[in-house]
């Protein structure tokens, strides 16, 4: 079971996840960010146990086992020239890459720009979003779905996805992972906007 509370314990951010909207089962972490990004904070984050209809790339449909895995969307509101965050997404990648060797010493990989990988197959993704008033960047709505404890896969998935536990066979705290993963990402964030 997920705890925002939990989460907001170990937090070590000065933004990013001040204000978690928890969510136990939701279509999507990045659609909901949609609807209420103009009613909550910057920093805000959309966080769910069970994604219904989870969106990837170019619309794709991102499948997620229930209480298994990642999903969140952050909402910022960085108020600067579009210039700014023309990499963020490569910078969201690099910083889950490092946060996973450091947490629990495994490599995953980068296919460019925002797929996360493990032996040819997919952990990850990372959907970013940004709406702008001519060059300025009003929000940004950054999804992040990975695969972490789970098993199983349908089918037509097994040959192309897997998680964490199944390539290393270990069990992995979603919780610290995500408090380790915004405070790296919100110091790259942080001087990428100045």
């Amino acid at each position: 079971m997920f705890m925002e509370k939990e989460l907001s314990n170990i937090l070590k951010t000065s933004i990013i996840g001040k204000n978690i909207v928890f969510y136990e089962t939701l279509e999507s972490t990045q659609l909901k960010a949609k609807e209420i990004k103009d009613e909550v904070e910057n920093g805000t984050i959309i966080i769910t146990n069970n994604q219904l209809a989870g969106i990837g790339t170019h619309d794709r449909k991102w499948f997620m086992g229930h209480g298994d895995n990642i999903a969140f969307t952050m909402i910022l509101k960085p108020e600067c020239n579009i210039s700014k965050i023309k990499n963020i997404t490569v910078i969201i990648a690099e910083c889950m890459v490092r946060v996973l060797k450091h947490l629990y010493d495994v490599q995953v990989s980068i296919k460019m720009p925002n797929d996360l990988m493990c032996n040819g197959k997919k952990l990850g993704g990372i959907l970013t979003q940004a709406t702008t008033i001519q060059e300025e960047v009003k929000d940004i709505l950054i999804g992040i779905g990975m695969n972490v404890n789970q098993k199983d896969f349908p089918f037509e998935l097994k040959d192309i996805a897997t998680s964490l536990k199944n390539e290393f066979n270990i069990e992995f705290n979603r919780i610290e992972i995500i408090a380790e993963f915004l405070s790296t990402f919100e110091q790259e964030y942080l001087k990428m906007i100045l």
